[in-house]
């Protein structure tokens, strides 16, 4: 217990922590008053008779050395239990469904604060996995999210309205939110009756609505970060009303993120329509500041790519003195990565950067239990796959309850190992294969 005081003390003595200034300030206040006090109470004391219950209620017929060990001891009751009331209040207010102390919701708050800054690229389900295990372990996380979903009420409003696609900013959204479970509950409810609104998720129409009021997507997007008190930054790579197309090795094209991964045919390409749309510039602004960029995990071709496919995205991650990582998706995608394994993965993503810009691959190494052959879908492996000259990184990151999906825990316990330079990489007891990067 002493120690979490002592960290705190700490962290209220720490530049950059607003709250200290005023803090130190109001205590000092206090002082002063008291010594004003203390000089009017002698003053009066001196001057002034006193009845004879004067003299009793301020133990006169007790030594004064006692008299200040008693008034001491009673201070120093009175003020704990005046900290732990204010403590409690404060948690009620600051954190409804957090700690039980005040020091150790500041010593997470500031550990938070300190840090990496981590870039997390994707969309769909992988991206939001993610960002749900990072928010617990930094306030300095960044999501750069597709907007080439054409489908479900995404792909309606996109349509309808002429928007950016909602739904992989609204899922992110929820994924770093620090707000009360009802107000999340509510952005992920999907309706499911009404002409108009059958389908339709309220996340969805609350970003569209807020677009109509601020006036534009991106101040949307922030808008309803700080309703939900998001922890981190929510943005897209590109502004432009984008069209993902796919060229399969068939050398037939398929137009359309939804489409795609109904094709029977394997993907050679996807490229985007318009081919070279600006990069939005905050995305490339975090790429260039980040300590680490993470790509994926997520769909391969739907998801992860899309954004790559953006110039300035691309250039800003090639060019970023960052730590590079790849996540591989613990389970091959019917209809768009079947029979692929980490080295598919990694081969489909130089292919359409040109080069390997990655330093590490983060490929899941459990089975914790056999897939039914219904599902039509694989685990993937590293087996035999030497990196090709990235460092390959074999642990267990996937969900014991689900062996399609990461455990968010897991996960960026292990890529948060691979931010600080010359950390041991987190691996769960698994050895690391493949070779460094020069």
């Amino acid at each position: 217990m002493l120690h979490r005081v002592f960290q705190a003390f700490r962290l209220l003595l720490t530049p950059g922590l607003e709250l200290k200034r005023w803090i130190l300030l109001f205590t000092l206040g206090l002082v002063i008053l008291s010594l004003g006090l203390t000089y009017l109470f002698v003053s009066l004391y001196r001057t002034v008779d006193v009845p004879e219950v004067g003299a009793t209620l301020t133990l006169q017929f007790i030594p004064r050395w006692l008299r200040g060990v008693i008034f001491i001891t009673c201070g120093v009751l009175v003020a704990l239990v005046g900290f732990w009331k204010l403590n409690k209040s404060m948690l009620d207010a600051m954190r409804p469904n957090g700690s039980h102390s005040l020091v150790d919701t500041l010593v997470s708050y500031r550990m938070r604060q300190r840090g990496p800054k981590v870039v997390a690229i994707g969309g769909g389900t992988g991206l939001s996995t993610l960002l749900r295990g990072i928010k617990s372990r930094t306030a300095n996380a960044t999501a750069i999210v597709t907007v080439a979903d054409d489908g479900g009420s995404s792909g309606r409003l996109r349509r309808e309205l002429g928007v950016l696609p909602p739904g992989d900013f609204r899922n992110c959204i929820v994924a770093l939110a620090d707000a009360e479970p009802l107000m999340s509950r509510l952005f992920q409810y999907r309706f499911g009756q009404g002409s108009g609104l059958d389908g339709h998720s309220f996340g969805n129409l609350f970003i569209v609505a807020m677009s109509g009021i601020t006036g534009n997507f991106e101040e949307a997007i922030r808008e309803s970060c700080r309703v939900l008190a998001v922890r981190g930054q929510i943005i897209p790579s590109t502004l432009e009303n984008v069209t993902l197309c796919a060229e399969l090795v068939d050398d037939v094209h398929v137009q359309g993120e939804s489409k795609i991964s109904e094709s029977t045919q394997a993907i050679k390409r996807v490229y985007l329509v318009p081919e070279r749309p600006d990069a939005f510039p905050d995305a490339v602004k975090s790429i260039l500041e980040a300590n680490i960029v993470v790509v994926g995990p997520g769909s391969l071709y739907t998801s992860v790519l899309p954004n790559l496919l953006v110039d300035g995205v691309k250039k800003a991650i090639l060019s970023t003195d960052a730590t590079k990582v790849y996540v591989c998706n613990v389970a091959t995608q019917r209809g768009e990565t079947d029979g692929f394994q980490a080295e598919d993965h990694v081969a489909a993503l130089v292919r359409h950067f040109g080069r390997n810009p990655f330093d590490y691959i983060v490929v899941n190494s459990a089975r914790h239990r056999e897939i039914p052959s219904e599902w039509r879908v694989s685990e993937v492996s590293a087996h035999g796959f030497d990196g090709l000259g990235s460092q390959v990184i074999e642990a267990d990151v996937v969900d014991p309850n689900n062996p399609l999906r990461h455990d968010p825990e897991k996960l960026a316990a292990a890529l948060l190992s691979l931010a600080h330079p010359g950390a041991e990489p987190y691996t769960n007891g698994v050895s690391v294969v493949g070779s460094s990067k020069d």
